[in-house]
């Protein structure tokens, strides 16, 4: 594996485990855990940013004429944006959660 294929599975990995990171603050969230919950989206952005990263330079290639496209970029891309929307879900599962143990702890 070299080149373009080794590059999407990079994106794929480190992507894959941001959205494993965001899928678990939401449980950790609901167990009422909002500190680790906000320590897993801060680990899922790490990951996160080393996919985008990795997406980025091959943009760049490809506006310099340098890239192709192939069905293993293509998946990577789609695991790039799935990563991004767990991240919106998860952060909105933590706020109602934590405005629900609020409300229940009467402490709005």
């Amino acid at each position: 594996m070299e080149g373009l294929e080794l590059v999407a599975f990079q994106i794929i990995s480190a992507v894959g485990t941001a959205r494993s990171c965001y899928i678990e603050a939401i449980q950790e969230a609901k167990q009422k855990k909002f500190e680790r919950a906000k320590e897993l989206v801060e680990e899922g952005d790490k990951s996160f940013v080393e996919g985008h990263d990795a997406h980025l330079k091959l943009l760049q290639q490809e506006a310099e004429g340098e890239g192709s496209v192939n069905l293993l970029l293509l998946h990577a891309e789609d695991q790039l944006m799935s990563a991004e929307g767990f991240k919106i879900i998860a952060l909105e599962f933590m706020d109602v959660y934590q405005k629900m143990d609020a409300l229940e702890n009467g402490k709005e």
